[in-house]
């Protein structure tokens, strides 16, 4: 192992303990929203349309959506016009205005492959797979454009496989919250606006490393897919992507607000021994006859612990349901021998305000 990259290693150890920069709060007040490249820094290029103007586009968007839904919510951007920001100053907007959330918005691309296509959604974290490592190379590409990256990085080569060993030793202790938004994002960018799933993944972005909060990093699509990239760059490809980040941070804001209002009821519980304590319910678990064989749910929200009899909370769902992945609890509705019965009942879901949702299918309990 080089020199240089033994340094690079030192020098994110110490950085991932960065001190928050106030207190955590117990509401969602500020996001800051990065556009993804911008300037000098053009992003991938497609036959007709450029990474950086589409990022700039819907990030705008997301933040006028969430500040019209939101009005006390305090959004700000890395950028607002085509200009090149580094990587490392993305990531102080966000920690010097005490930011809640950050989001980083992009467009994939891989070459010689136009069909490639879908959404996914990053954490940050060690790569993988080959793939994911190929996203976080290009994304970190930017830093080449930056005149001063051998100081802020030390000397790290965002096209050298080896000096990705660094990212695992980064543990990040925002890192289940991030993961609880990412897949918020993507249930979204599937449900809503109708994207090919290629699912929440990690990878080591240095736009994430460094954020004092909980982080995304969201791939709309392939600008090397022609018909994906002629999607991105229209008006209404835009809207509906921004709509669905804007939605996926309105449950997140929900439901962490939410939670922060129970974990201090429950304090307060416990600090009152003398008062009665209710029993808790046993977390109902999965009715094994529905889960025989091929059946279809819809999924209409993720939480990030289970909660205690599913079907009081959502009384105006059927059947509802739960299964656990990467830590995270999605919540199912109904269960139907054929898909077309699943697509059905999505209708019904939707219309109740889970705008979201999606029919998924499982395969002896398993989801496929």
């Amino acid at each position: 192992m080089n020199a240089k990259l033994i340094f690079f290693i030192i020098l994110m150890s110490f950085l991932v303990f960065l001190p928050e920069a106030e207190a955590q709060t117990t509401k969602i007040q500020t996001v800051v929203i990065d556009a993804g490249h911008g300037g000098k820094d053009a992003g991938a290029v497609g036959k007709k349309g450029k990474e950086k103007d589409i990022t700039l586009a819907v990030a705008k968007k997301v933040g006028a959506m969430i500040k019209k839904q939101y009005p006390d919510v305090k959004v700000y951007y890395t950028r607002t016009t085509d200009v090149f920001v580094e990587l490392m100053e993305r990531a102080k907007i966000a920690n010097r205005n005490n930011a809640d959330l950050f989001i980083s918005i992009h467009c994939n691309s891989v070459a010689n492959s136009p069909k490639t296509g879908g959404a996914e959604t990053f954490i940050m974290g060690d790569h993988r797979n080959s793939a994911n490592l190929a996203v976080a190379k290009r994304e970190n590409a930017s830093i080449l454009y930056e005149s001063n990256a051998e100081e802020n990085y030390g000397g790290f080569d965002p096209n050298s496989t080896e000096a990705y060993i660094a990212f695992s030793f980064i543990q990040s202790e925002f890192k289940q919250r991030s993961l609880e938004f990412a897949e918020l994002v993507q249930n979204q960018l599937v449900g809503s606006a109708k994207r090919h799933d290629r699912g929440v993944q990690q990878a080591g972005f240095l736009v994430l490393y460094k954020t004092a909060m909980p982080s995304v990093l969201v791939e709309l699509g392939f600008i090397s897919n022609p018909t994906e990239e002629a999607y991105m760059m229209s008006a209404d490809g835009q809207n509906t992507l921004a709509s669905a980040i804007a939605k996926a941070f309105s449950t997140y804001k929900t439901n962490f607000e939410k939670n922060s209002v129970d974990m201090q009821q429950e304090t307060m519980a416990e600090e009152k021994p003398e008062a009665t304590e209710k029993p808790e319910t046993p977390v109902t678990p999965p009715v094994v006859d529905k889960n025989k064989g091929v059946v279809y749910k819809v999924q209409f929200t993720t939480r990030s612990r289970a909660v205690d009899n599913p079907q009081s909370i959502y009384k105006n769902l059927k059947d509802v349901d739960y299964y656990e992945h990467n830590g995270m609890f999605k919540y199912t509705a109904g269960c139907f021998a054929t898909k077309a019965d699943a697509d059905a009942y999505l209708k019904e879901v939707t219309s109740k305000g889970y705008d979201g949702a999606f029919v998924v299918k499982f395969e002896d309990g398993v989801r496929k």
